[in-house]
């Protein structure tokens, strides 16, 4: 018989007690990052509870106060101003309406759905060999786009014509 020490004898476990396997947290957030699926379904999940939300609450209706702390501070709108009613006009397929209230937003949202896709597609069907051409975003593509965004932010508080057009 071979004598076995008492600390070898307190390093094993009880065999009576159940064995834990780690940090639950740890365990779910290293399980998603091994299902490469689970981000585009989430990100799919929240934007579909973002536009249903939007859908059912219809902004559209101006019954109440501005809920805009910009507008409700200096009076002019702000670069986001509009962007939930033309979202709200864009999910009930009315283009001109919601260019009407935000054409830089209606503008870009085609390109951020082609970059969502190019980025969930491989994810989700992973064995595929084909891929959707990705759309890189370059520091002066960028630069281009927010000037653009600062200018229209800019005409459309502009209190004449034909600026007065953009005022919502």
């Amino acid at each position: 018989m071979c004598a076995v020490d008492e600390a070898t004898l307190a390093s094993r476990p009880d065999p009576e007690t159940p064995r834990r396997r780690g940090n639950p947290v740890k365990r779910w957030v290293t399980g998603a990052v091994a299902r490469p699926w689970f981000a585009p379904i989430a990100i799919l999940a929240c934007f579909a509870a973002a536009a249903a939300g939007v859908v059912a609450t219809n902004p559209t209706d101006d019954t109440g106060p501005t809920s805009c702390l910009f507008k409700l501070a200096t009076g002019f709108d702000c670069p986001g101003c509009g962007g939930t009613r033309a979202f709200y006009y864009v999910l009930t397929l009315n283009l001109p309406e919601a260019a009407r209230h935000h054409v830089m937003a209606v503008f870009a949202a085609p390109f951020i759905a082609w970059m969502f896709l190019a980025w969930a597609v491989p994810r989700l069907a992973p064995r595929r060999t084909w891929r959707l051409p990705t759309f890189h975003l370059t520091p002066g593509l960028l630069t281009v786009f927010l000037s653009a965004w600062a200018a229209f932010t800019i005409l459309r508080n502009l209190p004449w014509e034909p600026f007065t057009f953009f005022y919502v």
